[in-house]
């Protein structure tokens, strides 16, 4: 760090223009802060997430990589890894991709896709045991089937996209089982499927676009489609486009990514 300031960018990652797809503050660190100094910083970004990089000094990975929610730490978040992935790349034409080693969630990686976007590859996630009791009470629509990872994934399907956007959670009955994410889908009409993600208990209402939820919807809708890609649309106030395929045990997600503001960040 130079004079207590950090490296800063504020990205909309699966967005191709400003002011779309999701928020995420990028930072870089030149050692671990406190984490209660961490959580700071997130909480005063106040987006869904907020990426902390620092430099790894291993042929491993270039960087480790942490996620805050404006609540607390997470151990997977899609698209603040896009997004830092986007920060890292965007300044160095010559290179093609960036690795990230991260705590709970390995190895992740982001790659040019040779379009000016990105692509992701994120642990696939399967969703497929029963939802427990109670658990679905906050969404005010009965889904046509619901899954459950016993990790905190929720995948409920609807009958068609109306249904999935007009739905009006009980965000405060959702937020009684803890940072559980709440996965509402349905076949699309622009898009093979479509999407609506709520993570109250993490201190987001309703996500704008979920990279670590399309890891599991992924797998769900591939099954479900047979075949191993299709399109996505997360149908949030500032929506997003997901291009989703199976590879192997990866989900890969891809997207682009634009820069709103890059500066520096001022540490207590």
């Amino acid at each position: 760090m130079t004079g207590n300031t950090i490296p800063y960018w504020h990205v909309d990652a699966f967005a191709g223009t400003p002011f779309a797809g999701n928020q995420a503050a990028v930072v870089v660190v030149d050692a671990w802060p406190d984490d209660r100094v961490m959580q700071a910083v997130a909480a005063e970004n106040l987006f869904a997430e907020s990426a902390f990089l620092l430099p790894s000094g291993s042929d491993a990975a270039d960087y480790e990589l942490r996620w805050f929610t404006p609540a607390c730490e997470v151990a997977l978040c899609g698209h603040a890894t896009l997004a830092s992935g986007h920060a890292m790349l965007e300044g160095d034409e010559a290179r093609e991709s960036v690795t990230f080693a991260t705590r709970k969630s390995g190895m992740l990686e982001v790659r040019r896709d040779g379009a000016g976007g990105y692509e992701l590859a994120l642990p696939a996630i399967r969703v497929r045991d029963a939802v427990p009791e109670g658990m679905l009470a906050g969404l005010d629509r009965e889904p046509e089937e619901a899954l459950y990872d016993g990790r905190g994934y929720v995948i409920a399907l609807y009958r068609d996209e109306a249904t999935v956007r007009a739905l009006d959670p009980d965000m405060a009955q959702l937020a009684s089982h803890g940072d559980t994410m709440f996965i509402c889908t349905a076949r699309g009409t622009a898009s093979d499927v479509v999407s609506r993600v709520f993570v109250p208990g993490a201190g987001v209402p309703e996500d704008s676009v979920t990279g670590s939820a399309h890891a599991a919807l992924t797998v769900y809708w591939a099954d479900k489609l047979g075949r191993d890609r299709f399109t996505a649309h997360q149908a949030s106030a500032r929506g997003g486009d997901i291009a989703c395929r199976i590879d192997g045990d990866r989900a890969v997600l891809g997207g682009h990514c634009v820069t709103v503001v890059e500066g520096r960040f001022r540490l207590p």
